[in-house]
């Protein structure tokens, strides 16, 4: 007999950062839902065996749509990061944006599928936005459904990704036990650097931009960058930008881990908001990536990274392959959660699920 993996519907999937942390932590994933096409393939082709449906998660009927592809299937697990524009420190935030409700169809998703467990994750500012309004809801809402929720914000670095970024996630466990979150791996002098992750990876300038399929040029130098090759011998998505000879030199004038305000008086006027011409530093985690590719800078070379350059910031393995037109690419990249966040908190999750054996 064998203990058979458990099971994950990934909604509001994206490219499927969160459930690719679950499935390297040894889930089986069984179905992603997203509205975003090219999003859906780079999911499908990069979750084993999972399915995909494209669908709104803002109607009701696509509830039923997953259950006729799951079927008879056992869901022990739902997650997702439904879309955080209403609660984003970035966009206009408005109390009354119908995508503040959006947690609801994962609600909807639980009474259907009952799986023991569900994982939510947002924007800090989810927490405290409308007096805490929002979170109490979700809170509330999966309670109901006899879930025992936790919530924690979670800072990326904490956890070995090379990253400056925080999100909030929302657990909830079926059933008399609190979920208690995983204790951080690295403290601060241990942090995983820009350059610990990305200072392998070949320059993408001039007239050489590479291709979508390419070699390695060097060996991996840090245990960090062993990792994210050791699933492929294929260098995938590592695809420079060309820049004007006037960009390259604004960037050229920035410091490592500096930005605009280190620029000479009247260079680089065209951006001048809080990200514009921001370099990487080597020795420090990268900003947060975002889902555009023109305001940060590599710590060495005078462009932007390249999507892989990213991925390898938000700990996708190198095995893992972005499909869709460059921009698209780096929009799939940003949106998602970092891996190896969602590979810790599957570990801890797992000692909460019960797992029937198989015959």
């Amino acid at each position: 007999m064998s203990v058979r993996k458990p099971t994950v519907i990934d909604m509001f999937s994206g490219c499927g950062g969160l459930s690719r942390g679950f499935m390297d932590a040894g889930y089986e994933i069984l179905l992603g839902v997203d509205n975003e096409a090219i999003a859906l393939k780079t999911f499908k082709e990069n979750h084993g065996q999972a399915e995909v449906l494209q669908a709104d998660l803002f109607d009701p009927t696509t509830i039923l749509e997953m259950k006729k592809i799951i079927g008879n299937k056992t869901v022990d697990l739902i997650v997702g990061g439904p879309p955080c524009q209403g609660f984003s420190l970035t966009g206009p935030r408005n109390a009354d944006d119908k995508r503040n409700t959006l947690f609801k169809s994962m609600v909807e998703a639980a009474k259907v599928f009952r799986p023991q467990a569900f994982v939510l994750e947002n924007v800090p500012g989810l927490a405290t936005l409308y007096k805490g309004k929002v979170k109490d809801q979700i809170i509330e809402s999966f309670s109901n459904l006899g879930y025992k929720v936790n919530y924690q914000i979670l800072y990326a670095p904490d956890y070995g990704v090379p990253q400056i970024r925080k999100r909030i996630f929302f657990v909830g466990v079926k059933g008399e036990k609190t979920f208690v979150f995983p204790e951080p791996t690295h403290f601060p002098h241990e942090y995983i650097t820009c350059g610990d992750a990305i200072s392998d990876l070949h320059d993408r300038d001039g007239d050489n931009l590479g291709d979508e399929i390419d070699e390695y040029k060097n060996r991996p130098f840090t245990d960090y960058q062993k990792r994210m090759r050791e699933k492929t011998s294929i260098l995938y998505n590592h695809v420079g930008t060309k820049h004007t000879d006037h960009v390259k030199n604004v960037i050229s004038m920035v410091p490592e881990g500096g930005n605009h305000k280190d620029l000479p008086p009247g260079v680089g006027e065209s951006r001048k908001f809080n990200e514009a011409w921001t370099r990487y530093h080597s020795q420090k985690p990268s900003k947060t990536i975002d889902t555009g590719h023109r305001n940060h800078f590599h710590y060495k070379y005078n462009r932007v990274p390249t999507v892989r350059e990213n991925a390898r910031l938000q700990t996708f393995t190198d095995d893992f392959v972005f499909f869709g037109t460059k921009t698209q690419q780096y929009r799939q990249v940003g949106n998602a959660v970092p891996p190896l966040l969602g590979y810790h908190i599957a570990k801890k999750l797992k000692s909460y699920l019960k797992i029937e054996q198989e015959v």
